[in-house]
């Protein structure tokens, strides 16, 4: 297995952290093109394809090139310039959805219906997690759709817990979380996932209450 590049950055709360290992191709959490249940679910959708979809950190935006080709509305941000400069050059035809912008302080331009998780949740450190749950319950309405891949492990009491990122959270953990401003209306597991998250990623759909 080749090393990782070693990199001056250590914070992954930074856009610093992720413009050196956008720059370098260092992207192990990267599937390189759209999960099949990405593509199940939004085709079940099509009720929402006039409603905003928002995907925060979205690095190479693969899925967001693909809902745009569907018709759908949807805006896709990352706060590191590179991740958003590559995914603009790759999907030049819906670089105006692709959008430099820091989840925490973005708002979008037209009330949102979904937001679809795919490893930002576990990009960032976990005290950010709170934070990042009421920023979802803040950005979607009553009956608004979270949905995407979750990193979770069980929640062994003797479990060594792994740094990051990917940071894995604990089922329970997790749903404390979500559970606040959340219903759990599918979870299953996940056929198709890259190494990194293999046998511990869930998909999951969550709805406002």
């Amino acid at each position: 297995m080749a090393q990782a590049p070693q990199f001056e950055s250590r914070n992954a709360t930074l856009p610093e952290f992720w413009d050196e290992r956008f720059e370098a191709g260092f992207v192990p959490w990267d599937k390189g093109g759209v999960p099949v249940d990405v593509q199940q679910y939004f085709g079940s959708l099509t009720a929402l394809k006039e409603t905003q979809c928002l995907i925060p950190g979205c690095g190479n935006a693969y899925e967001a090139a693909w809902l745009a080709s569907q018709g759908w509305d949807v805006v896709a941000i990352d706060f590191s310039p590179q991740a958003v400069a590559q995914a603009r050059l790759a999907h030049s035809e819906f670089a105006d959805r692709i959008v430099l912008a820091d989840f925490f302080s973005f708002v979008p331009t037209r009330p949102l219906q979904c937001i679809y998780e795919r490893a930002f949740f576990c990009a960032l450190p976990p005290a950010r997690r709170t934070a990042i749950v009421d920023r979802w319950a803040t950005l979607l309405p009553v009956g608004g759709l979270l949905l995407g891949y979750f990193f979770i492990e069980d929640d062994a009491p003797d479990k060594v817990k792994r740094g990051g990122p990917p940071f894995v959270v604990g089922r329970l953990e997790l749903t404390h979380l979500l559970s606040r401003y959340f219903e759990c209306i599918e979870d299953r597991p996940v056929s198709d996932s890259i190494a990194v998250f293999e046998n511990q990623e869930r998909w999951q759909v969550w709805r406002k209450i």
